[in-house]
């Protein structure tokens, strides 16, 4: 029998949970009230994504402190740093798109996150610090694997009848993350992953996927939000 893939394998554990992680976000979306959830949602998510680029830059350090003697730090942090390049700035769109919208980016600085935003981050702190850093493998999946649909941007501007700048990160993300996507399965099927290691990638993404599910939930229940 052909042993699955640690990319095939990760999603059959994904596909059991992604459906109510899809419910979450289909109610999200819902009609009423969606111009100030949608400014809720970009601040929510500006406080998340802020955190991807030091995330990454912290792995992709452990796995130089760990590559002398683990065959999967080198090139997982040859991933991490190009990665985080890649995503150097996307915090800067969603302040674009919050001005946009006619609300105040300054604001995105001094608000305090949701509790669930620090529970995703810093788990990936502590596995990065006191396990292994592949673990952010998982988070950058699901993400990246439940980027915004290509018509949503369309679909967000005829309802809130906000202008089409406000929706730049929608935009450019459901573009740029089905690429994305695919080089991370072909990296976790050519790196040389130890049981415990898959066991730590899908522990991260389904606690990842737990925890969107979590935030975009509370998103839809309270359309104003929280200031």
């Amino acid at each position: 029998m052909n042993r699955l893939s640690a990319s095939a394998a990760l999603r059959v554990k994904l596909d059991l949970v992604t459906p109510v992680l899809r419910s979450a976000t289909t109610a999200l979306w819902q009609p009423c009230g969606l111009t100030s959830r949608y400014v809720e949602y970009l601040y929510t998510m500006h406080a998340l994504i802020r955190a991807s680029v030091p995330l990454m830059e912290r792995a992709a350090r452990r796995c130089t402190e760990l590559a002398p003697r683990d065959p999967v730090a080198g090139p997982l942090g040859r991933y991490l740093e190009r990665h985080a390049e890649e995503e150097r700035g996307h915090d800067d769109w969603l302040l674009e798109d919050l001005a946009a919208a006619g609300a105040d980016p300054t604001e995105a600085a001094d608000r305090l996150p949701s509790p669930v935003v620090a529970e995703l981050a810093g788990a990936q702190y502590y596995w990065i610090e006191h396990h292994h850093p592949v673990a952010l493998l998982g988070y950058i999946l699901v993400l990246e694997d439940n980027a915004p649909a290509p018509w949503l941007a369309d679909r967000l501007a005829a309802g809130t009848g906000l202008p089409h700048t406000a929706f730049r990160t929608v935009r450019e993300h459901a573009d740029l993350d089905c690429g994305h996507v695919a080089a991370l399965d072909a990296l976790l099927d050519a790196l040389p992953l130890t049981t415990a290691q898959q066991a730590l990638v899908a522990v991260s993404a389904l606690r990842t996927t737990d925890g969107v599910t979590r935030l975009f939930s509370h998103l839809a229940t309270t359309p104003g939000g929280t200031r």
